[in-house]
């Protein structure tokens, strides 16, 4: 791993400092070309591009399922990028994870109280703010986790197949915010839904974001949902990030080629 010196400051003023991350293959397949950027705490950070553009990948690294080649990931003023596996998993509870797939992301043999319960079950010693008063008893923290995600208590006792996907994703949701984690990845959270549903869960992750602090990294390969949840947006293509810009300037004549594309399509 190559040494790269970032600014302390630059560390020290940001919940998440990624720096020239590289991340290639066995099969030789360059998925991540020199990716940096920074995300303070509270904000959500969008992420967007086609299938195929990196943007999983990325986030894979940053939740060290994967290692990378080169560079650096600093979460909370930590180098994360370097840690073994058994010291990473005692900080796992800062970062939480929403994929695009509820169903694969919960396990089919268990309750839903069970699945919902399992980062705090794991981590006894976790007591969010939120269930503070309440976190020594199992059912009750359950029932206050899925009241955040406007699911009723009846749905503890249930198994995922007898859920649809907008209520097993909110599952996920509630289970990701579980532990209060410093940053949840939200990778494609509505793209497995029907379009009537997606609406509804951006806005209680857009709720849920307000009401706790919560930090996002939100990747999309659709710009009108990043548009709408994200202050600032990065656009990637091929590996690269090839554009920035806040929600203001997206629509700037200065835009990259490859972003103009892709408004063309939010906008049709």
């Amino acid at each position: 791993m190559d040494s790269i010196s970032i600014p302390e400051e630059d560390i020290k003023d940001n919940l998440l400092v990624v720096d020239k991350v590289v991340k290639k293959y066995s099969n030789g397949h360059l998925a991540l070309k020199d990716a940096s950027f920074s995300m303070k705490k509270g904000e959500c950070l969008g992420l967007v591009g086609e299938s195929g553009s990196g943007k999983s990948t990325l986030a894979r690294c940053i939740l060290m399922f994967e290692r990378i080649d080169k560079g650096e990931i600093w979460l909370n003023g930590e180098a994360i990028h370097n840690m073994k596996k058994t010291e990473f998993r005692k900080k796992q509870r800062n970062m939480q994870a929403v994929f695009q797939n509820p169903t694969a992301s919960l396990n089919s043999k268990l309750k839903i109280i069970d699945s919902l319960m399992e980062p705090l079950d794991y981590q006894p010693d976790v007591i969010p703010s939120f269930l503070k008063d309440i976190r020594s008893n199992r059912r009750k923290s359950a029932k206050a986790l899925l009241n955040m995600v406007e699911l009723p208590s009846r749905y503890l006792d249930s198994y995922p197949c007898e859920l649809s996907g907008g209520q097993k994703q909110r599952v996920i949701i509630a289970r990701a915010i579980s532990v209060e984690p410093s940053l949840i990845i939200l990778d494609e959270p509505t793209a497995s839904l029907d379009v009537s549903i997606q609406a509804r869960v951006l806005n209680l992750l857009k709720d849920l974001q307000e009401n706790l602090g919560l930090s996002y990294f939100f990747i999309s390969h659709d710009l009108s949902a990043v548009n709408f949840m994200c202050q600032r947006m990065m656009v990637m293509k091929e590996g690269l990030i090839v554009d920035r810009c806040n929600r203001k300037e997206l629509f700037d004549k200065e835009r990259h080629s490859y972003t103009k594309d892709l408004l063309k399509v939010f906008e049709a």
